[in-house]
């Protein structure tokens, strides 16, 4: 294992910011996506591990802070500055002498950026920067925090395939926040979901998607029409557009999906879905304070 986190606590304040009874166990080569709304503790969790915010509790890790890199939303650079001149100053070497950075620009297709002052490049060659900076590192483990944060649907693919394809094979460990679940479902094998600094859930992604949403979930639009047709079939909660079908094996799936085919109605079938997911696993945690608070 790389790290253990348990009985953790940081508190700014009289407020909790983060606690995490754990175990929460994160192992060498995982991919983890980190989902949570502003203020769900995600920040306080890298500031914790890098030794930056003061906590009570338990972090048993052999890495350093200089083990771990980070990419952060903001970063902030000297704007009429090339952008050759910026790499090698903050990396302190020489693109020409040093391989593993070559290759890295290369990867990321970054070479025509490079005779670029830095605030003549694009959301998305700005981050393809700061990415290769962080990933130059090539850390054990490395947090990226919504850094597709402002680009187009076009560029954010490129950017988590390119993402996808680096990591692939490395034991290098990946923690990444984001709130687009499709980014998530392209890269991720474990999922971390944090809530006002809880833990809703941690585990493996296919594992937590059964217990939260079952076998498979088949999604429709939420109309008056379709609400009729499948309310003999168990809901999940889901965005209100949607009206989200738990399959809890392959009969119920094989009766949701004739009576849908013979009332032309179109379904997306997923066993992968992060969003729906993420919400029922909300509803439950809810469900369990609600239970323990009356008992």
């Amino acid at each position: 294992m790389l790290v253990t986190i348990q009985n953790l606590t940081v508190q700014y304040g009289k407020q909790t910011a983060l606690q995490i009874d754990g175990p929460l166990v994160i192992e060498r080569g995982d991919r983890i996506g980190v989902i949570g709304s502003n203020g769900a503790g995600k920040t306080t969790l890298v500031k914790s591990l890098l030794g930056l915010t003061p906590y009570r509790g338990n972090i048993r890790t052999e890495l350093t802070p200089a083990d771990m890199a980070v990419h952060m939303q903001s970063n902030n650079y000297v704007n009429s500055m090339p952008v050759k001149a910026l790499l090698e100053t903050i990396l302190n070497t020489h693109i020409s002498k040093n391989e593993p950075l070559k290759k890295l620009i290369a990867f990321f297709q970054f070479e025509e950026c490079l005779p670029k002052r830095f605030n003549s490049l694009s959301g998305g060659q700005k981050q393809r920067l700061t990415i290769i900076m962080v990933l130059m590192q090539d850390a054990p483990l490395t947090f990226l925090d919504e850094v597709t944060s402002g680009l187009d649907f076009e560029s954010r693919q490129q950017l988590m395939g390119k993402l996808k394809e680096w990591f692939l094979g490395k034991d290098n460990t990946l923690m990444i926040v984001s709130h687009y679940y499709d980014e998530l479902e392209q890269l991720v094998n474990k999922l971390l979901l944090l809530d006002k600094g809880q833990v809703i859930a941690y585990g493996d992604r296919e594992e937590l998607f059964t217990r939260y949403c079952g076998r498979a979930v088949i999604t429709i639009d939420n109309t008056e029409t379709n609400r009729k047709l499948a309310e003999a079939f168990p809901a999940l909660r889901a965005p209100g557009h949607l009206l989200a079908l738990a399959c809890t094996d392959q009969d119920t799936e094989d009766r949701l999906s004739r009576l849908l085919l013979e009332n032309n109605v179109s379904y997306k079938r997923s066993t992968s879905d992060i969003e729906i997911l993420s919400i029922n696993a909300q509803r439950q945690f809810e469900a369990d304070k609600t239970w323990k608070g009356e008992h």
